[in-house]
C-alpha cells in the first residue's frame, strides 16, 4: 500500500531513517497544532455517533503506532497504559475488543493530559525505533501510520468543526482560520470535454497509496463533460430558494426520506438570519459569500442538486480521466459512484486488512481533496469515501453531462 521500502541498500538505510524520524515528528506535531487553538472543555466532547472528540483522535493515532509498530518490532516494548488498547481501537475486529463509537464521548477519563503524555511517550520510542531498526517492513507500517494520522487530522478539524458549530453562539476556531472559506475564480465556468474511449484507472508511479488505488484497468468512457470548478453558495442558494427541497420529484426515495425525517433544508452550518443567508466557519459566522465553494452537503443533496440543473454528477472514473484539465482542492467531491473494489483487489491479512476493504458497501465514492486537506495527502487517484446522507465532510458538488 505504499512506496516501497524492500529495496534500500545498505549505504541509503541511515539516510532514509533520519528522513522518516523528521516525517514522523513533523505530521505528528501538526495533529497537536490543529488542537491548538482548543479549550479544555473542548477535548472530550462527541456531539453525534460520527463525530469523535478531539481527545480520541490524539490517542487513536497513538494507539496505531504503538499497536502495528512498537508492539510488533520493539523488543520488550512496554505499554504505555495496558487499558488504552480497548480505549482507543476503533474498528479492528482483529486486534480486540473497543469501546464502543458512540461511546467514546463518555470518557472523561484518561484525562487529556495524559494522553498528551502517551503522545510523548510513543513518540519517543517511534524515532528510537527508526534509527535503530533495519527492518523494512517497520518503515512501511510508520508510512502508512503517518497516513493514517494526515486522515485523522483532517477528520479532526471536521469533527472541531461540528463541535464548536453546534454551539449556541457559534465560538470561533481561529480568526484567521481558512479551512473552508475557498473562493471560485470568477463566477462563470466552462465545460471540459473527454472523448470515448478506453482510459486507465487506478495508482501507477512511485510513492505512497491505499490498496483501494491499486490495480491499474482499463474502463470504457462514453463521451463526457465536466464543469472547471465545483458549485457555489450563492449557485446552491437559488436552488433553496427555487424549493429544491420541497420538491420531491429531485431527490431519490431514501434522500426524501431522510431529509424530511430529520428537517433538512440547507447545507449543514448555513443559516438564514433577519433575512440574511449566513453560514458557520472555523473563523466565526460569517454573511455567505456567494463565490466561495460550496461545503458541507450530503450525497443526496449533492444529486438533488444536479437534477434540478438538468444534469448530473460525474462517476469516479470521470472525475479521475478529467482531473488532468481542471484544479480541485477546494472541497471533496461526490461521484456518482458507489465505494466498490478494483478488479483483482484483495485484503491484506490481518487487522491492516480491515483498513478499507470491510467498508466497500454503502457507500458513495469522494474525488480530490478539501481545504482542510494536510498537503502532501492528495492525489487524483484517492478514494474517499462516505454514506450518502453525511454532511459533516467538506464535501461539495462539480457537475456533469
Amino acid at each position: 500500500m505504499m512506496e516501497s521500502y524492500t529495496e534500500i541498500t545498505q549505504t541509503e538505510l541511515e539516510s532514509v531513517q533520519a528522513t522518516l524520524s523528521n516525517r514522523f515528528l513533523e505530521i505528528r506535531n501538526r495533529t497537536e497544532e490543529i488542537c491548538s487553538p482548543l479549550k479544555t472543555e473542548d477535548y472530550p466532547v462527541q456531539p453525534v455517533t460520527d463525530v469523535s472528540p478531539p481527545k480520541w483522535h490524539l490517542a487513536h493515532t497513538t494507539w496505531f503506532f504503538e499497536t502495528f509498530a512498537l508492539k510488533k518490532y520493539s523488543r520488550n516494548y512496554q505499554e504505555f497504559d495496558e487499558t488504552f488498547g480497548y480505549h482507543f481501537n476503533s474498528y479492528y475486529n482483529n486486534v480486540g475488543e473497543r469501546v464502543l463509537r458512540s461511546n467514546r464521548g463518555l470518557m472523561t477519563r484518561p484525562e487529556t493530559s495524559k494522553i498528551y503524555d502517551y503522545r510523548n511517550y510513543v513518540n519517543e520510542k517511534i524515532v528510537e525505533l527508526i534509527r535503530n531498526q533495519e527492518d523494512r517492513g517497520l518503515f512501511e507500517v510508520i508510512e502508512l501510520g503517518l497516513q493514517h494520522e494526515m486522515q485523522h487530522q483532517e477528520l479532526l478539524l471536521t469533527d472541531i468543526k461540528f463541535i464548536l458549530g453546534h454551539q449556541p453562539f457559534f465560538p470561533t476556531y481561529h480568526i484567521d482560520s481558512k479551512f473552508d472559506t475557498q473562493s471560485a475564480v470568477g463566477e462563470g465556468y466552462e465545460w471540459i470535454n473527454t472523448e470515448a474511449g478506453l482510459k486507465k484507472i487506478g495508482f501507477e508511479g512511485e510513492g505512497f497509496f491505499f490498496d483501494n488505488e491499486k490495480g491499474i484497468h482499463q474502463i470504457y468512457l462514453e463521451e463526457f463533460s465536466i464543469a472547471s470548478r465545483p458549485v457555489t453558495f450563492g449557485e446552491f442558494i437559488e436552488f433553496i430558494e427555487a424549493g429544491g427541497y420541497e420538491d420531491f420529484n429531485l431527490w431519490h426515495s431514501d434522500a426524501w426520506d431522510f431529509i424530511n425525517q430529520n428537517d433538512i433544508a440547507a447545507p449543514l452550518y448555513v443559516h438564514k438570519i433577519d433575512g440574511e443567508w449566513q453560514r458557520y466557519t472555523m473563523s466565526g459566522l460569517k454573511k455567505i459569500d456567494k463565490n466561495d465553494i460550496l461545503v458541507h452537503v450530503s450525497y443526496y443533496e449533492a444529486a438533488a442538486f444536479a437534477q434540478w440543473k438538468g444534469l448530473r454528477l460525474p462517476t469516479e472514473f470521470e472525475w479521475e480521466v478529467a482531473s488532468e484539465n481542471f484544479k480541485w482542492g477546494s472541497c471533496w467531491e461526490w461521484t456518482n459512484s458507489a465505494y466498490l473494489p478494483y478488479p483483482r483487489f484483495k485484503k491484506a491479512p490481518g487487522a491492516l486488512g480491515e483498513y478499507n476493504g470491510k467498508f466497500m458497501i454503502n457507500q458513495m465514492v469522494l474525488r480530490g481533496s478539501s481545504g482542510a486537506t494536510t498537503p502532501g495527502h492528495s492525489r487524483k487517484t484517492y478514494r474517499n469515501f462516505f454514506h450518502p446522507h453525511l454532511q459533516w465532510q467538506f464535501a461539495g458538488i462539480r457537475l456533469a453531462k
